[in-house]
């Protein structure tokens, strides 16, 4: 019991905040839970105020949902609202431009999808790959990354290479070189992993990669509203992303990122309203006349303009606070969390690279002598929700963060934790 007090005191102590927030939304539009006199913890706090969740337990898995705030649902019911009651259902412009701006890329290079799978399928199938062309992939890739190459690969004969993740930056950089040959066309891994919430170097790939000639397909799944996302920065083709995650906007919206001059690189194969510059079925014979010269070409079909502008409100609620100390206090909490289990190594396993420049917001453990699934059972009954990492033979637990969460609930957190392996 003294042990365990003495690293609760030590958690209580905490990470200084290392910059001051300042409430950046306008006079108009400033929500009562922000306060522009307030910093460090008081003004997360206020921030806390704007999600709907449940007091009655710890929502720590928002690497697979991220609620949203109420500002984002308030926009969301209004423009459902509207629709229905109207029959004006409007369009997706607004929107567009709104997650480009999030991301600091132009419209014109933003296709909008309904989740991070559909716009790897884009990117996978999109590339003229020939029998025996090679694709770099890791060993820890989600479903949603890994069948659609497998399923390239199986029907066309391309050649699936894969690695384990290293524990460090260079490490990484030095294992996806080691793969390349004169016949690597892409490089397709996550920016964030699944699994152990690994950051990927993706700037650094794609800097190798276009040295090489070589394609990089980013999974950004656990990218956009982490990051502080600059496509133009980052330097990657193709990065494909969702809305309903990181973002805290509404399932059934996400994006994809084409850079503007490989638009007529990345064929499209589903086209709908809007993808073509004219067609005619008319004419002698019939035609289809090109596409559009944007990223507009990869949408097809009705889009849900409720769910974008949902979309939008979730990127605007991010830009408000300030992308970069979202991404801040995330580190800051991830950092916190890892602090903490590392204080019970001789009972847990943290999968999770110390690195902090290679991990920002989730943690993943294993226990000792205690059956994982067992474990995360047994967690949930005291009142947190996490995630079991089954995935790449972990049989793992993985513990997500976001702007919600508190330095108060990890240190509940890992007390629980502590307490739970004796």
């Amino acid at each position: 019991m003294n042990n365990r007090r003495h690293f609760l005191k030590k958690l209580s102590f905490g990470l200084a905040s290392p910059f001051l927030l300042n409430s950046t939304f306008s006079s108009k539009d400033e929500p009562k839970y922000i306060h522009q006199n307030l910093q460090g913890d008081d003004f997360w706090n206020k921030v806390r105020q704007a999600f709907p969740l449940t007091h009655n337990r710890v929502y720590l898995n928002n690497g697979t949902f991220g609620p949203s705030p109420t500002p984002v649902l308030e926009v969301l019911k209004k423009s459902l609202e509207h629709t229905n009651g109207t029959g004006e259902y409007g369009h997706t412009d607004e929107a567009r431009a709104e997650i480009a701006r999030f991301v600091n890329t132009k419209t014109s290079e933003i296709s909008l999808t309904h989740n991070t799978t559909e716009g790897i399928n884009i990117m996978a199938w999109g590339l003229q790959l020939n029998e025996g062309d090679e694709v770099i992939l890791t060993l820890h890739e989600h479903v949603g990354n890994a069948l659609p190459w497998l399923n390239r690969a199986k029907l066309h004969n391309i050649k699936l290479k894969t690695f384990e993740p290293a524990d460090t930056k260079q490490e990484n950089l030095d294992r996806i070189e080691a793969l390349i040959t004169p016949k690597t066309r892409v490089i397709a891994v996550p920016h964030i992993t699944c699994t152990t919430g690994l950051v990927f170097p993706i700037k650094e790939i794609s800097r190798l990669a276009k040295k090489h000639g070589i394609f990089t397909a980013i999974d950004g799944a656990h990218g956009a509203g982490t990051m502080n996302l600059d496509m133009h920065d980052l330097g990657c083709d193709f990065y494909a992303t969702c809305c309903h995650k990181w973002m805290l906007g509404p399932g059934g919206t996400g994006f994809l990122y084409v850079k503007e001059d490989l638009l007529d690189t990345l064929q499209v194969y589903h086209v709908g309203a809007y993808s073509d510059t004219g067609w005619d079925l008319y004419s002698s014979p019939p035609a289809l006349q090109g596409y559009v010269p944007t990223a507009h070409r990869y949408d097809y079909g009705t889009q849900s303009t409720p769910l974008y502008k949902g979309a939008a409100a979730a990127a605007k609620f991010h830009t408000e606070i300030g992308k970069e100390r979202v991404e801040a206090r995330l580190r800051e909490l991830n950092e916190y969390l890892y602090n903490g289990l590392n204080e019970l190594s001789n009972s847990l396993e943290i999968l999770t690279p110390a690195e902090p420049e290679s991990r920002i917001s989730m943690v993943t453990f294993k226990p000792h002598k205690k059956e994982y699934r067992a474990f995360a059972q047994a967690v949930s009954k005291q009142g947190f929700r996490i995630r079991v990492v089954p995935e790449s033979h972990l049989d793992a637990l993985r513990i997500s963060t976001h702007i919600y969460n508190s330095k108060e609930e990890v240190e509940r957190f890992v007390a629980m934790v502590a307490a739970l392996l004796g």
